[in-house]
Parts: structure tokens; C-alpha cells; sequence
């Protein structure tokens, strides 16, 4: 999942996310770069037994940091990709999921 939504940051969705962006966050494009470098490098840091740990523990801080971006978007429905944001009543458990795998992760 990391690696999809990482490359997203890269590619032409990375206007629709940059529409996400809180307003109090300065150089709104400059943080969709740094965030999608910062999935791809906890992605493959995943991969790395030695690096496992580290990189579930900053993936679970960047998730918790960029959640204000998905609920702006779904609050504002601001489309992405033309489709429109998904609800919060099905982001907001995704999003406790996927931080609760990778807690999960870091406990072996």
C-alpha cells in the first residue's frame, strides 16, 4: 500500500493532493514530495529486518500527521482522481487499521 500511495505523490494525482493539504502547512507541493519519499523509504524500510521497527513507527507518526489531509478532503469533497474522497465513517477505521498492522509489526 505504501509504494501505490507513495508513487501517487509523484505522479499527475499529486495536483489532487496537493488540494488536500491543511492551509496552515507552508510549501503545500514541497510536502507532497516529502511525504511520498517518506512512504516509499518506510516501505522498503518494512522489507528490512534491521530497519523493520523504525520504519512501522514512522509510518504510524506520518499517518497520524497527513489524517487532517484525508479528513479535510472528505469534509470539503474534494475529488481525487475524479473520484470523490472516501467518507470518514470508512477512512477513519481504515486508517486504525492500518496504523494498528504496523504496531503490530513492530512488536516481534
Amino acid at each position: 500500500m505504501f509504494v501505490f500511495t507513495g508513487v501517487a505523490h509523484f505522479n499527475r494525482m499529486r495536483h489532487d493532493l496537493v488540494k488536500i493539504v491543511p492551509p496552515f502547512v507552508p510549501q503545500p507541493m514541497a510536502a507532497i514530495y516529502l511525504t511520498g519519499v517518506l512512504e516509499l523509504m518506510g516501505a522498503a524500510g518494512l522489507l528490512v529486518p534491521r530497519t523493520e521497527r523504525w520504519a512501522a513507527w514512522g509510518l504510524i507518526l506520518m499517518m497520524v500527521a497527513m489524517f487532517p489531509a484525508n479528513v479535510r478532503a472528505a469534509q470539503q469533497g474534494i475529488p481525487l482522481r475524479g473520484r470523490p474522497a472516501t467518507p470518514l465513517w470508512l477512512r477513519t477505521p481504515m486508517q486504525v487499521l492500518f496504523i494498528g498492522l504496523l504496531w503490530w509489526s513492530t512488536r516481534g
